[in-house]
């Protein structure tokens, strides 16, 4: 597994999820990041369950479209597994190690900390620096999946004529891109707590950082597409029909009232909850002093203003692309729309300045 390159290669950010297929292309120029290339494409029915790709071909397809509407220019690709997919564990090592030796101590040690087979096994591992444990140590982050959750991603890029060259785990991703967000963040987050929530179409990811660096994370089981169900249910609507007029309006006067409303305040007590579990994970958690609001349920109008008025705490719309240029190909329109939802994608990009 291509987790940690050696070297800088320009990649395209690809974000399989079972409600789109996301991919964004950026470059970095005297110090500033631009959109050079974005595209999004629904993922196909039946080609993903929950998280793993079923069908590779399928879903190679819909990138390769997505590849032709956006005009990228490169074939290399990072994409990213699902946090509950990978084994993460920071290790000791001998600081005396030269490269080699530790690549071979890690082979070595990688079973202890792996419950299954190695050869079912793809892992990486990278150098976080000197151990505060022990002097004469230093941290070596072990990152392990079940290869099978490697292939289906490496066979769903190569069916849409790409390369594979990184497979993250969406937490890193994300951690990579909350520096996009460090606009909106107290002192820049720097000694500071911010949480980020990314609210998907039927998973949520709830992260708190400090100093930058993910401390805790939960996902739990809600999203936009629960909004679309219950426009369904309500105006007897198809799924497509429920999910263009969300995004496009033109639904009852009481929309706001008997569907939008309950569904901010699930929102909101979701949010609560998730803060509740953080604060009690652990000694010495504080409330963080900011929220930040992501994926695509960020974009209902007032969501934050809520948010903030029923928690206390201070919550605002993420938005990773703030700080970009958006190039002329890119179609700024569609960017700005998407843009709360880029964070895994924005990520994975971000690995071509490593």
């Amino acid at each position: 597994m291509f987790l940690f390159p050696r070297k800088h290669r320009q990649v395209l950010g690809v974000d399989i999820t079972p409600s789109s297929i996301k991919l964004i292309e950026l470059t970095l120029s005297g110090g500033q990041y631009t959109v050079d290339a974005y595209a999004a494409e629904p993922t196909p029915q039946n080609s993903m369950n929950e998280k793993a790709i079923v069908d590779a071909d399928a879903v190679g397809e819909a990138i390769s479209r997505a590849v032709r509407r956006a005009g990228v220019r490169t074939k290399e690709v990072a994409v990213a597994i699902s946090g509950d997919a990978a084994i993460t564990k920071v290790i000791q090592m001998p600081r005396n190690l030269n490269d080699s030796d530790l690549e071979a101590q890690v082979e070595m040690q990688a079973d202890q900390y792996i419950p299954f087979p190695m050869d079912e096994v793809s892992y990486d591992f990278e150098v976080l620096g000197a151990s505060e444990k022990d002097s004469e140590s230093m941290d070596v982050l072990l990152v392990a999946s079940r290869s099978e959750n490697v292939d289906q991603r490496r066979a769903a890029i190569a069916a849409a004529g790409l390369n594979t060259r990184i497979v993250d785990v969406e937490a890193f991703a994300l951690e990579n891109a909350c520096k996009l967000m460090t606009h909106q963040m107290p002192d820049g987050g720097i000694d500071r707590s911010v949480a980020v929530v990314d609210f998907g179409a039927s998973t949520t990811t709830f992260s708190v950082l400090r100093n930058l660096k993910v401390v805790y994370t939960r996902d739990f089981a809600f999203g936009g597409q629960q909004l679309t169900e219950e426009i369904m249910r309500t105006y007897g609507l198809s799924l497509e029909e429920a999910g263009r007029a969300k995004k496009e309006g033109g639904l009852p006067a009481n929309y706001q009232t008997e569907v939008l409303d309950p569904f901010i305040d699930d929102m909101t007590q979701q949010i609560s909850r998730s803060l509740q579990f953080y604060l009690a994970s652990g000694s010495g958690r504080e409330q963080p002093e900011k929220i930040l609001i992501c994926g695509g349920c960020a974009n209902i109008p007032g969501a934050a203003d809520v948010v903030q008025s029923r928690i206390g705490v201070e919550a605002e719309k993420g938005d990773p692309l703030g700080q970009m240029k958006v190039s002329s190909r890119a179609r700024a329109q569609a960017v700005q729309r998407d843009a709360t939802a880029l964070l895994t994608a924005c990520g994975l990009a971000l690995r071509s300045f490593d």
